[in-house]
């Protein structure tokens, strides 16, 4: 009885159970590991290829990201050109107008200095003429007699001319 109490003694049981856990862990190794073996490998390589894909999609997306920063630097830079273009353009324009602007105040300031000039020796030459005639009325009434026009005509045309040469060298001025 105490070899039937001693636990570590083989007996006919333990033999069975060794039997049964033989022919499980066979079971388990020949039908079992095989699918599951082969399901996790699968499994893994599911893993290893999603991997690889986030990879190579991250490293695309990095890539165009790149891109799209040189695309839009280049946008920046021809915007930079046209806004630097379309400024010089004004400048020239502008400087263009003003010249053509100048040119124009110039020339409608030659034309009016013209007109007073032509319109002064007009003013100039009737008076002449009107001075000749009053100067003769004049001195016909203060003499009270007739006068040879002939001979006073020679006086006022010097008296004339003395004021045209006069007036002449006041425009000058």
């Amino acid at each position: 009885m105490i070899a039937e109490s001693i636990f570590l003694l083989p007996n006919g049981t333990f033999v069975v159970e060794l039997v049964v856990v033989a022919v499980i862990l066979y079971l388990v190794t020949k039908y079992i590991l095989p699918p599951l073996n082969k399901a996790m490998e699968s499994r893994q390589e599911k893993i290893r290829t999603s991997l690889e894909a986030a990879d190579a999609a991250r490293a695309e997306a990095a890539a165009a990201d790149d891109e799209r920063a040189a695309v839009l630097a280049d946008a920046r830079e021809r915007a930079r050109e046209i806004v630097a273009t379309a400024q010089a353009t004004a400048d020239q324009v502008k400087a263009e107008s003003a010249g053509r602007g100048q040119l124009e105040y110039e020339r409608i300031v030659a034309m009016a200095q013209d007109e007073v000039s032509t319109a002064r020796q007009r003013a100039i030459d009737e008076a002449s003429a009107r001075i000749g005639e009053v100067v003769f009325d004049l001195v016909t009434k203060v003499v009270g007699r007739e006068v040879d026009q002939a001979a006073h005509q020679d006086l006022v045309r010097e008296a004339v001319a003395a004021l045209h040469d006069q007036a002449q060298r006041g425009v000058g001025r």
